[in-house]
């Protein structure tokens, strides 16, 4: 049984992150499997991922039951990340533990719903909130009911490190050690850009970061595409000569392209021309689909029901209101050593980013119920 687990080792490049170089944070008895494949069943088995389910990847209050979920994009990200790792004799234990666990973080209604608590974050001096940093924070100090999961470094840091907002045409690992790795991480709290430095430790990590971006960029123009706001025919020719004119074809020439460039290198690597066409195309899908993706209205709504959530929460610590949902739902079943190191404007930004798009709108509309009721 030992054996069978381990035997992956032999066929991995020698660029890769064997399993014996794992680093965990905590002393822990050890099994059958590798400390990697541990990871995958702490982060597939947490609650957070179980609320992605019901988490929005692009589109919110659209009635399409084909739209991506974030499930489905982590679920993506983790294929594609897979497939260029055994490509090129990469770790796969450790990509999927950190492609299944890269969005753990991520708020209610998408990029939208983290602008909006990142401003609140930084309105009550907690300092800036990017869903990478809390998907780190999530599996290290609020999973397992506020003692965390002993997650290794290595995954550790390729979640913190995955943002595919930011495309590379060269993707190099750096050494880091935990010191190194926990500077980074309390600094993405104090200045917005630091997180755009951010250089994964492994080639595994650099495999998923640029994995994150190729799973979004052609499946958000389906998505588009249902929605009646663009179709793949009006993506510029110099785009869809480089890439493909489909989902299948971007994804199939990036793929492709990163296998051909970084085989037995020690980097990652894109064509000039591929690059290129990958941040026209991300330029194209901002202009044409996220910042579309909601009105006006609906931004104001979202703006006002999480800032009315926060300060309703925010309240009910202060006053110990015990039939808060934060405090019989969340805090009761948090450990001590959470509650003792969590100021309540954390705890609060902590319950609501990890909530789903769904239970925002019933908890919303649950208070206004109440309040038009004491009126009465």
């Amino acid at each position: 049984m030992f054996e069978n687990m381990h035997n992956h080792e032999k066929y991995l490049s020698k660029y890769a992150c064997k399993d014996s170089d794992a680093i965990c944070f905590r002393d822990y008895q050890e099994d059958f499997r590798t400390t990697f494949f541990r990871d995958i069943d702490r982060i597939i088995y947490s609650l957070s991922f179980v609320r992605y389910s019901d988490k929005t990847q692009v589109f919110s209050f659209k009635q399409n039951d084909h739209l991506t979920k974030r499930m489905i994009h982590v679920l993506y990200v983790s294929k594609i990340a897979r497939t260029i790792g055994r490509s090129l004799g990469l770790n796969e234990d450790l990509i999927e533990a950190a492609a299944l666990g890269h969005d753990l973080g991520h708020t209610p209604f998408g990029h939208v719903g983290e602008e909006i608590i990142n401003e609140i974050s930084l309105n009550n001096n907690e300092g800036y909130f990017n869903h990478n940093i809390h998907s780190v924070r999530l599996l290290m100090y609020i999973e397992n009911y506020g003692k965390g999961q002993n997650i290794s470094l290595q995954t550790l840091d390729a979640i913190m490190c995955h943002n595919g907002e930011f495309a590379k045409e060269l993707y190099i690992p750096v050494n880091k050690n935990k010191d190194i790795f926990l500077q980074e991480y309390k600094s993405a709290y104090e200045n917005k850009e630091n997180i755009k430095k951010f250089k994964p430790m492994t080639l595994e990590g650099c495999v998923v970061r640029i994995s994150d971006l190729i799973a979004y960029l052609g499946r958000d123009i389906e998505d588009a595409r249902r929605m009646n706001l663009i179709d793949f025919s009006n993506i510029p020719d110099s785009i869809k000569n480089n890439l493909g004119s489909s989902n299948r074809e971007i994804v199939n020439t990036i793929v492709l392209d990163i296998i051909k460039n970084s085989k037995d290198k020690n980097y990652i690597k894109l064509s000039p021309n591929v690059y290129k066409a990958i941040v026209d195309l991300k330029k194209f899908n901002y202009e044409n689909i996220y910042y579309k993706a909601y009105t006006k209205e609906e931004k104001d709504k979202l703006k006002l029901m999480l800032n009315t959530l926060f300060n309703k929460y925010l309240n009910d610590l202060i006053n110990n209101n015990k039939e808060s949902n934060i405090i019989k739902s969340y805090l009761s079943n948090m450990s001590k050593e959470y509650v003792d190191n969590s100021s309540n404007a954390r705890i609060v930004i902590d319950y609501i980013a990890g909530m789903t798009d769904d239970y925002v709108l019933r908890e919303y509309n649950n208070y206004l119920k109440n309040k038009h009721n004491k009126k009465e």
